[in-house]
C-alpha cells in the first residue's frame, strides 16, 4: 500500500486506465470517468464506446482538433482513432444491455459495501435526476469500475453500509477508485488494495464500513 499524497484527478483516471485490460472494450461514464480517455497507452487495443453512439473514440479534443459532431455522452469533444464507426443510440444500448462491453467506469454518489450503486439521483426535492445509461451499464458490463472521491463536499463517506440515494442498480460494483484508495468488492467485503494520503486506520475511522487489508 502507498502511502504518498491523495490522488488528483489525472491521477485517479490514469490509475483507472493502467487496469484495464489491454483489448477490452470500455464505457466511461459522464463525468470524472471521462478523463481515463487521456491516459489509455496507445497500442493498448482498448476500444471506447461512447453512448450517444461511437466505437474507438480517442482522447479529448482540444484547439483545432475540436470537431463540434465528435462528442462523447457527456458532450465534451473528442477525437476518433483508426476505425471509429458510429451508429444510431438504440443501437449503442444494445451494446450495453446485450453483455458486449467489458468494463465500464461510472461516478457515483454512493456505493455500498455489498457494492450496490447510487448515481443518479441525491433524492432531494430540488435535485435533477440524471439517468443516462447508468443503468443499463451497470447491469450490462461484465466489470463495473467506479471512479469518484471517497468523501462528499460535506466530509460524508460515499462508501457506506447501505446506500439511501436511489439505487441505479444491485451489487453491481466490482471496484472502487478514489482519491484516497482504492477497493476491491468481495464475497467477503471490501478489501483495501491501495491508499493515498491516509493511513488504513485513518480510513477505517472515517468510514462505517468493515475494511480488510487482504491480509487474512
Amino acid at each position: 500500500m502507498s502511502g504518498q499524497a491523495s490522488l488528483g484527478k489525472a491521477e485517479m483516471a490514469a490509475l483507472v486506465a493502467r487496469d484495464i485490460p489491454a483489448g477490452a472494450y470500455v464505457n466511461l461514464g459522464i463525468g470524472l470517468p471521462t478523463l481515463v480517455a487521456d491516459h489509455l497507452e496507445p497500442g493498448s487495443g482498448v476500444v471506447l464506446h461512447t453512448e450517444n453512439g461511437m466505437l474507438n473514440m480517442g482522447p479529448q479534443a482540444h484547439g483545432d482538433d475540436v470537431d463540434p459532431d465528435l462528442m462523447n455522452a457527456g458532450k465534451v469533444p473528442v477525437t476518433e482513432l483508426p476505425g471509429a464507426a458510429y451508429f444510431h443510440h438504440a443501437d449503442s444500448f444494445a451494446m450495453m444491455r446485450g453483455g458486449h462491453l467489458d468494463v465500464c467506469v461510472l461516478g457515483a454518489f454512493q456505493i455500498s459495501a455489498a457494492g450496490d450503486l447510487a448515481n443518479w439521483h441525491t433524492g432531494a426535492a430540488d435535485a435533477i435526476p440524471a439517468v443516462g445509461g447508468a443503468m443499463d451499464l451497470a447491469i450490462g458490463a461484465k466489470k463495473v469500475y467506479v471512479m469518484t472521491t471517497m468523501f462528499a463536499k460535506d466530509g460524508s463517506p460515499k462508501v457506506v453500509p447501505e446506500c439511501t440515494y436511489p439505487l441505479t442498480a444491485a451489487r453491481c460494483v466490482d471496484r472502487i477508485y478514489t482519491d484516497v484508495a482504492t477497493l476491491e468488492v468481495t464475497g467477503d467485503g471490501l478489501v483495501v488494495r491501495d491508499l493515498f494520503g491516509i493511513t488504513y486506520a485513518d480510513l477505517s475511522a472515517r468510514l462505517t464500513v468493515k475494511l480488510s487489508d487482504g491480509s487474512a
